[in-house]
């Protein structure tokens, strides 16, 4: 069970290095960013110590096919991905907020609900509601971006004003690109017999304008449900077939975690982890219609690094 967890790479022209929850991140000459998507999984913002085979790939050869698919609503920063796990592009400016946009009362949002409240970042929620039920429209419900340790917090569209934490155009570009962004990815889920749930967008400058950054649609970042039987399970009051992260947000709940202080992270069984890991392929699959092709994970430390450092010297 080889897993891509940790990099100790450098490459040509590397000026900074960044690592987060799960992307490691080397800031080159002129401005050039290289990303690499390793397999580590984070849940409630909590890094599990086991890496999840071929998730890096999955995440990143979605990301970058996703990026392609929506470069006519918003430029992005991708620039190319030499490798499966790889992806070079512009470095941007990070907006200090995460665009969250949901179409169904889900994961968060259905939890605060639960917990009695009718409202969320500042956005009124219906009454009457049931989990996974679909809103009437769909909201926006922005979110922190919490610097490296500290978790995302919730935010309203006013708080963000008020604090000056983007300016009001820019954040009214935000908004629309959100919505649109969402409503694009809602057309191809429903064509492959999956419905778009929720997800979320970082954003960022570049010259000053609006760019989409890091990854867009995929598990790690978005809550897809199977579209055949929904209304049934919605019904019946059956949980909803879904393929994103929460299966495994659901199983750490039931062991009695959810990143809270002095909870003990549970060990994750290795059986688990491939339940995961096949998971993620599948979403691959029905999500892009073609077979997942797994990377050489023979020695994917040198594979890496001799694929960008020639992909560099071009």
């Amino acid at each position: 069970m080889r897993a891509l967890i940790k990099t100790e790479y450098s490459f040509p022209g590397q000026k900074e290095y960044y690592k987060g929850k799960v992307r490691e991140v080397f800031t080159l000459e002129n401005d050039i960013l290289l990303m690499v998507a390793t397999d580590r999984l984070s849940a409630f913002d909590v890094v599990m110590p086991k890496g999840i085979p071929y998730k890096g790939q999955v995440l990143n050869q979605l990301a970058a096919k996703f990026l392609d698919y929506t470069e006519d609503i918003v430029p992005n920063w991708k620039m190319a991905s030499p490798d499966p796990n790889v992806t070079i592009g512009l470095r941007c400016d990070p907006l200090k907020v995460e665009m969250v946009i949901r179409g169904y009362l889900a994961g968060h949002a259905w939890r605060t609900y639960r917990s009695g409240k009718r409202e969320l970042c500042g956005v009124s929620l219906p009454d009457g509601m049931k989990e996974n039920d679909k809103f009437p429209q769909a909201i926006i419900t922005p979110s922190t971006k919490a610097d490296q340790g500290l978790h995302d917090e919730d935010i309203s569209k006013e708080e963000i004003l008020a604090q000056g934490l983007v300016d009001p155009e820019i954040y009214s570009q935000l908004e629309d690109i959100t919505q649109r962004l969402f409503e694009r990815g809602s057309e191809w889920a429903d064509q492959r017999g999956l419905i778009l749930v929720d997800t979320k967008y970082e954003f960022g400058l570049h010259n000053g304008k609006v760019m989409l950054m890091d990854e867009i649609h995929t598990p790690d970042s978005s809550r897809y449900f199977y579209k055949d039987g929904y209304q049934q399970r919605q019904d019946t009051g059956e949980a909803q077939k879904q393929l994103s992260k929460e299966f495994v947000r659901q199983w750490l709940i039931e062991n009695g975690f959810q990143g809270l202080e002095g909870q003990k992270l549970p060990d994750i069984p290795d059986e688990f982890i491939i339940t995961i890991s096949d998971r993620y392929i599948e979403l691959y699959e029905h999500i892009t219609g073609e077979k997942f092709i797994k990377g050489d994970y023979s020695n994917i430390d040198d594979r890496i690094q001799n694929t960008m450092i020639e992909y560099l010297k071009q």
